[in-house]
This record gives structure tokens, C-alpha cells and sequence, in this order.
């Protein structure tokens, strides 16, 4: 029943009167769900479509091998994104006391772009734009990238038009020769592209209210915890 409908209890509630004959309180329901491991928490969202399975597969078994290329200290495996940041909250939701409303302002905002360069050791080099992106951006965050690249380094992208564009691929051969191959993942397969799991936590685990308060402590904000990475934000990459 939950599963049919995981947001209306009052309608769980109709339906096991229904089908059992019996009442029971909300409180009731949540202590079942709770037993059979439901938890009430953020839906999240997917991008559309899904990957060939067997292109899937392949580029999935080639990246276990660059990862495990990264643990021997062969290569500096690194992950590559774009994301973006403004004062439209990404906090949906919080533990609060009865009859007490956590409000934060919400409007239309610009946008802090950033785009990272992030291994699993905690290593980043990011780069923030408040202008679009587009492939002529990332080309040059990648020449940037390139000349500071200590040993051969494999960089993962995602399959985004300014990933495919012909302004980025006339670039590989170039970076190739400075020590930087592109390894492009799989479609539809953001759970692949590790440098997500930093996006994630910078938007929802870390941020405080108050970056909220105005563009200067969001920008604050962001510029802090890219200077801070691997220090005193750091993410355990099992």
C-alpha cells in the first residue's frame, strides 16, 4: 500500500480499514513502516532515459580498472562536473519544534557556477564562474587543469553536449600530450561520476541557513568549502 502511495498515510489509513476492517492511528503506521526499514527522507531526482546495458557494462569495468590504477598510484584518477549554486534553497525540509516554522527567503537569484576537478583522496581544484558555461568555459578550466598535473591523470565526464562538442574534442589530443586522457562514463549514469557525492553534500549536508541570507554568504560559502576540501570538509569514499 505504501509503495502505491509513499506520501498519503490518510490514505493508507482508508485502505487498511478497507481491507482489514480495522482502525489505526498514523503513529500506528509510521511504527510498522519503521520496522519493515521504511524512513521517511528526500526523494531524489534521475535523469532520464537509462544507459545501453551493454555500453554500461563495458565502461563500468573500464573504470574499475582506472579506480584500481588510482589505489596503485599508476594514475591520478579524478572526477570532472559542473554544478550550480543560487539562494533558491535546496533545503526542503528540517528537524523543527512544534508550532515553530524554519523559514528561509527564497526568489529568484543568480547563479555561482562550479565546476570541479575532484580523485577520491579528497583532492580538488575547482573553478567558479557566474557566467554560463559552455564548452569554450571547460576547455579552458581543462588547460588550466593540465598544467599542474603532477602524473598521468585520467579524467571522467559525463556525456553532456559541452563534454561532446566539437571545441572540446579538438582539445584531447593536446591534453593527451601534457598527461591527460578523458574518460568519457557511460549515459544516463550519474552515480558513476563521484565528484556528484560532493555536489550533494555542499547543497544539502553542509550548508548552513545563513548562506541563504544574501549572494555575498552564498558565494561565501561555496568559496569556503572548495578552499576547505580535504581539510575540514572531507567525504569517506568507501
Amino acid at each position: 500500500m505504501v509503495k502505491k502511495f509513499p506520501k498519503n498515510l490518510n490514505k493508507i489509513l482508508a485502505l487498511v480499514y478497507e481491507h482489514f476492517g480495522i482502525e489505526v492511528s498514523k503513529q500506528t503506521i509510521k511504527r510498522v513502516l519503521k520496522s519493515l526499514k521504511f524512513s521517511w527522507r528526500r526523494i531524489r531526482k534521475i535523469v532520464k532515459g537509462k544507459p545501453d546495458p551493454k555500453i554500461y557494462q563495458e565502461r563500468k569495468e573500464a573504470l574499475e580498472d582506472l579506480i584500481e590504477e588510482d589505489k596503485q598510484g599508476i594514475i591520478d584518477l579524478r572526477y570532472f562536473d559542473e554544478s550550480g549554486f543560487c539562494l533558491v534553497p535546496y533545503v526542503p525540509y528540517a528537524w523543527q519544534e512544534d508550532g515553530e516554522t524554519i523559514a528561509i527567503p527564497s526568489g529568484h537569484s543568480q547563479r555561482l557556477n562550479v565546476l570541479g576537478f575532484m580523485n577520491k583522496h579528497n583532492d580538488l581544484e575547482a573553478y567558479c564562474f557566474e557566467c554560463s558555461v559552455t564548452s569554450e568555459v571547460v576547455v579552458g578550466c581543462f588547460d588550466h587543469f593540465c598544467m599542474n598535473i603532477q602524473s598521468p591523470t585520467v579524467v571522467a565526464v559525463d556525456n553532456a553536449s559541452i563534454h561532446r562538442s566539437e571545441c572540446f574534442q579538438n582539445k584531447i589530443p593536446e591534453w593527451e600530450k601534457k598527461g591527460l586522457l578523458v574518460f568519457y562514463l557511460p549515459e544516463y549514469s550519474p552515480e558513476l561520476n563521484l565528484i556528484e557525492i560532493l555536489w550533494r553534500f555542499m547543497k544539502y549536508e553542509w550548508i548552513d541557513f545563513s548562506a541563504y541570507n544574501s549572494w555575498d554568504d552564498l558565494v561565501n560559502y561555496v568559496n569556503g568549502v572548495l578552499k576547505k576540501f580535504g581539510e575540514e570538509y572531507k567525504i569517506n569514499f568507501v
